[in-house]
């Protein structure tokens, strides 16, 4: 069994400035908050499947993440958060740092498109590096997080070889969490590291792990190794499928 990782290996690229095509407001963003990014990705099942009080727990589970990123004052710099949604797939909010994210109020419709998901994040991420470039900002590796309470129901398998080739090159870092009913088996084809299984609607739990993990890496220096708190323990907010 694969395991989920403990410590988190602190890659911190450094971009040449060069002139930005496109001006306007990243070339201000930037300007004012020059700090190396922390980009997070989150892909969160909105599907039909999810309506009612998942949903709910869901959407008190980002304003947790808002209100614990908040009390960092590392991460509400450099940390950046971007939603995609599932059902169907909807850029929900683009990439704005933690000072900047106001947790939107998801609703539950449609099916579950999670291979469409997964390349609408890698494309996103991939246009964010490189405004990154374009304006000389550093970053650390990028989290995608995901979060499933079924599977997908379309071709998922060309995403699963784009994550699996990234992961290789080691830029970015994917994590796949499922509720009761997720389809696990696919996960592990989807993910290099152990999905994890979400004990009962613990959102809350795991966004407040999420926050303290990704202000941990917007804390450290190049090279660190970052200890991540193991969610999978007694009284943790996982357990492996």
């Amino acid at each position: 069994m694969r395991s989920f990782p403990v410590f988190y290996e602190c890659l911190m690229t450094y971009e040449p400035q060069v002139p930005y095509s496109s001006g306007g407001f990243a070339e201000v963003e930037f300007a004012e908050n020059p700090e190396p990014r922390c980009p997070c990705i989150l892909l969160l099942d909105t599907s039909g499947s999810m309506n009612g009080q998942p949903i709910n727990e869901l959407n008190h589970g980002l304003q947790t993440f808002k209100d614990e990123l908040a009390v960092d004052e590392m991460a509400i710099k450099r940390v950046e958060v971007a939603i995609v949604g599932f059902g169907p797939v909807t850029v929900v909010t683009d990439f704005v740092t933690a000072e900047n994210f106001h947790p939107p109020r998801l609703i539950a419709s449609g099916m579950t498109p999670m291979g469409a998901a997964i390349e609408k994040s890698l494309e996103m991420l991939e246009l964010r590096k490189a405004a990154y470039k374009a304006n000389g900002i550093s970053y650390y590796r990028p989290w995608i997080f995901l979060i499933t309470d079924g599977e997908p129901n379309d071709h998922w398998q060309s995403a699963a070889r784009s994550i699996r080739l990234g992961e290789e090159g080691k830029r970015f870092m994917f994590f796949a969490v499922g509720t009761k009913g997720a389809n696990f088996e696919v996960l592990r084809q989807i993910a290099v590291r152990e999905p994890l299984m979400l004990q009962g609607l613990r959102f809350r739990d795991l966004f407040r792990w999420l926050s303290a993990s990704l202000g941990s890496v917007s804390r450290s220096q190049p090279g660190d190794a970052v200890s991540l708190p193991n969610p999978v323990t007694p009284g943790g907010w996982a357990t492996t499928a």
